[in-house]
């Protein structure tokens, strides 16, 4: 699998805790994130950054957090 870089707003909480709310790809498609189930870091090293698992519509997903850059696995 591949890294893909997408644009996400997100939004940075009181506590320091980064949500983020929409995925934008590279053609121009958003996707509003419903709901943030969970987010961690590795421990093994099976991914780089912050792994954030989201809702957005029906589905589940991942997306991650590198320093101020995000990724999804393509």
């Amino acid at each position: 699998m591949n890294k893909v870089f997408v644009q996400v707003d997100s939004r940075r909480l009181e506590s320091g805790d980064v949500v983020p709310l929409s995925i934008a790809w590279e053609d121009g498609r958003v996707w509003n994130i419903d709901r943030v189930l969970h987010s961690c870091s590795s421990l093994d090293g099976e991914f780089e950054g912050i792994r954030y698992t989201v809702i957005i519509g029906s589905a589940e997903k991942y997306i991650y957090r590198v320093g101020h850059a995000w990724y999804v696995m393509a």
